[in-house]
């Protein structure tokens, strides 16, 4: 294979990765809309699914969430039914997020014939492929995760992203202020246009009747 070729390939099998990521966000999409879950609770699930109970801590940390944001979300599932949060058995002062049963079953149902048919195509390549198929995925996977902890290094310190939110409050709270005072100020100049209106067309008929009767001819005397 010459290396022009070589390269066409992997330039193909990056846009093919980059379609199967759009398609796999359409099919968690669907899903999501199904059970009435946003991307946040949705993520939360899969790695649930994928790794089995895990701790509030851990499953915070394995998604890239702050712990605020994770007992968020963890309200939000536990209170649709969605999962749950137990004792460990091995430590009860652990607490663990587990998947309800009935969250299981809809999940299998949903993701079941897409299992199924991919199994069936699976069939039919060899054991070399799926071992570089398996091979490929766990260094893909590897590489995005090096790559988004990168990314995530560049956000500003917590204190100064705090510092960043409030000033963006300030500035939000600033603007509606002067919205608001921008439409009381435009209010008392529509009524007061209106006032000097009404004033300027009572001062027209003053004058024209103030007209008139100094124009009025006297009454003609008798003989």
């Amino acid at each position: 294979m010459s290396n022009e070729s070589r390269q066409e390939l992997i330039r193909e099998i990056g846009r093919a990765i980059q379609e199967y990521q759009i398609a796999s966000d359409l099919l968690d999409d669907a899903v999501g809309r199904l059970f009435g879950i946003n991307r946040t609770d949705q993520r939360c699930l899969g790695m649930l699914n994928v790794r089995g109970p895990m701790t509030a801590g851990q499953l915070a940390e394995a998604t890239g969430m702050s712990p605020g944001a994770m007992t968020a979300a963890l309200d939000r599932l536990e209170s649709a039914g969605l999962v749950r949060r137990v004792r460990d058995a091995g430590d009860q002062r652990r607490v663990l997020v587990v998947i309800t049963e009935q969250t299981l079953r809809a999940a299998g149902e949903l993701y079941g014939p897409l299992r199924e048919e991919g199994n069936r195509q699976m069939r039919n390549v060899s054991i070399e492929h799926l071992r570089a198929i398996r091979d490929f995925l766990v260094g893909g996977t590897e590489l995005q995760r090096k790559h988004a902890q990168r990314i995530l290094a560049m956000l500003p310190p917590p204190d100064v992203r705090e510092s960043i939110k409030a000033a963006a409050r300030e500035a939000r709270a600033a603007a509606l202020e002067a919205r608001a005072v921008a439409q009381l100020a435009s209010a008392q100049w529509k009524a007061a246009r209106s006032d000097v209106k009404a004033a300027a067309k009572q001062a027209k008929a003053a004058a024209k009747a103030a007209a008139r009767a100094a124009f009025k001819p006297p009454p003609a005397s008798g003989r």
